[in-house]
């Protein structure tokens, strides 16, 4: 796994959830981790195909969630994650993904995207690249890509 893999997808993070929840994400430091699942935790799985193929994980913790999707609805207070703010975290995580695939484009990288899903369960021992995003009054969205 090359480590520049990811950096699309932060540079995409970062513009994305400034303009849908008006604070900029600083990131962490880069990894190489296996994912494991955490309880009160939500994950999103997006595929790659093409060029690069694999797999993108958001992994956020449920309160993290709730407030993402507070900041997303204009500060409107959040106290469960329904269909709404499934949908609602699921299309930031698309909307981080299909930006990144256009920056990946831009470098003559072709990615097509498959719909988020929400991720239950576990998946089979993986390792991922992660960087976690740090949103000040927020909380920390990890992302996890796994290159084939």
């Amino acid at each position: 796994m090359k480590a520049e893999y990811i950096n699309p997808f932060l540079e995409s993070a970062r513009t994305v959830i400034e303009q849908m929840c008006r604070i900029r994400p600083s990131t962490g430091r880069l990894s190489i981790k296996e994912i494991v699942f955490a309880e009160n935790h939500l994950w999103i799985q997006i595929g790659l195909t093409g060029q690069m193929t694999g797999d993108i994980i958001f992994s956020l913790s449920k309160p993290v969630a709730l407030r993402i999707v507070s900041a997303m609805m204009g500060g409107f207070a959040i106290t469960e994650i329904d269909d709404m703010g499934r949908s609602a975290i699921s299309e930031l995580s698309n909307m981080i993904s299909g930006n990144a695939s256009t920056l990946l484009y831009n470098q003559g990288v072709i990615v097509d995207i498959t719909p988020p899903r929400i991720v239950s369960g576990s998946f089979a021992a993986r390792r991922a690249l992660a960087v976690p995003l740090i949103m000040d009054g927020i909380g920390e969205m990890e992302i996890q890509v796994l290159i084939a």
